[in-house]
């Protein structure tokens, strides 16, 4: 597919890394507690920016706390292991920066096994980057709920934030493809 001048360019996954504003959306969009909590009914404990394990690889229990230099450090540590993984399950596959960002957000986000069975990934597969963009849509539930539901009329107060996230995600990736 030839670019418009302007639009960024498509660089092979294994050949590109988490940029720095990519590392910010992770951690501003999961937000900080220094207590473990459960974000969303029926998830996981999170601590820090949104770490369910520690660095050591134990899972986070109610009660757990931590400091934000050792949430960051931890966060990073994680990401690293999924941006691994994330870059292995899409062999020869090109995406822009912006691209290898929010698709790398939502496998933070959702974790490897659902990136590893997600539609986004198949059509990446087959070089389909619309499609794989829309497919960040289907990623609406959370604790039993679509999240993407009005209730009387006003944004579902129980897991909104994150129907929110995945509009933001695909409003991205469509503004990558230049559409």
């Amino acid at each position: 597919m030839n670019r418009p001048s302007g639009f960024p360019i498509r660089t092979v996954v294994a050949g590109i890394v988490l940029s720095a504003a990519g590392l910010i959306t992770i951690v501003s969009r999961e937000g900080y507690t220094d207590t473990a909590v459960i974000p969303t009914r029926n998830d996981r404990p999170t601590v820090g920016f949104g770490s369910t394990f520690h660095a050591d690889g134990t899972p986070v229990r109610l009660g757990d706390r931590t400091t934000p230099a050792r949430a960051l450090h931890t966060a990073q540590a994680h990401i690293a292991g999924e941006e691994k993984r994330f870059r292995a399950s899409l062999p020869g596959v090109t995406l822009t920066q912006g691209e290898y960002d929010l698709y790398l957000d939502f496998t933070y986000q959702y974790g490897t096994a659902n990136w590893q069975g997600s539609s986004m990934r198949r059509q990446l597969l087959v070089g389909n980057y619309r499609a794989a963009c829309d497919g960040l849509l289907q990623w609406k539930r959370a604790g039993g709920y679509d999240c993407s539901t009005l209730v009387n009329g006003q944004p579902n107060k129980v897991c909104w934030g994150v129907w929110d996230r995945q509009q933001e995600r695909h409003a991205k990736c469509i503004a990558e493809l230049g559409q």
